[in-house]
């Protein structure tokens, strides 16, 4: 599997970090509450270990929200919650007096929108710290086992799933969710060079 220099990977870390930063701060005006978010962890997987990570049963269904994404680097990105979660985020962002039907036809608006703040800010911080272009799609709303959802935006073939493992912390919810990005080798290796360039400007010449 690919991997990166320990170099390489914090300083993937510390980008995302300051993009779900950004996308914390977007987050807590909309729900007139502080979001705290954290990435805890990122590693790359194929599909079928980010799939066993999301917790691949055909009871345990996940909510998703992809967007496609071209510049510096291609990749599919996709924000991804426990079913069972997604009405928590919603109810959040619409408030608790909502009735329940009224609730989950808001459903795949709110999480549309929620997936276009996370995704975007992680993906804004990237292109903003490589200086490099990285335009996005509308975001598309998905439903299905984990593995339904990392396959249904295609691109099978020699890909790897970079996994973003975000914590979501409010005063009263705490709400685990993942940010995969699918990459092909090709990718990858645009955004180990964008790491290397980015970590090159801010240590200077060896």
């Amino acid at each position: 599997m690919f991997n990166l220099s320990e170099l390489q990977h914090d300083a993937l870390v510390e980008i995302f970090n300051i993009g779900v930063g950004h996308a914390a701060k977007s987050m807590s005006e909309i729900v007139n509450e502080e979001v705290t978010m954290s990435v805890p962890s990122i590693s790359f997987l194929n599909r079928a270990e980010a799939a066993e990570m999301l917790g691949n049963k055909e009871s345990a269904r996940v909510c998703g929200v992809s967007q496609h994404y071209e510049g510096a680097f291609q990749t599919e990105a996709i924000l991804m919650f426990p079913e069972d979660k997604s009405l928590d985020i919603v109810r959040l962002m619409v408030g608790e007096s909502v009735p329940l039907k009224e609730l989950t036809e808001m459903e795949q608006e709110a999480l549309s929108e929620i997936g276009n703040i996370i995704l975007n800010s992680c993906v804004g911080t990237l292109a903003n710290i490589f200086a490099q272009e990285l335009s996005g799609s509308l975001p598309e709303y998905h439903v299905g086992t984990s593995e339904e959802i990392l396959t249904a935006t295609g691109g099978h073939g020699d890909t790897v799933v970079l996994m973003l493992h975000i914590d979501f912390i409010l005063e009263k919810h705490q709400i685990h969710g993942y940010v995969a990005f699918i990459l092909d080798l090709t990718a990858l290796h645009d955004l180990q060079d964008q790491v290397d360039r980015y970590l090159a400007k801010i240590m200077g010449p060896a």
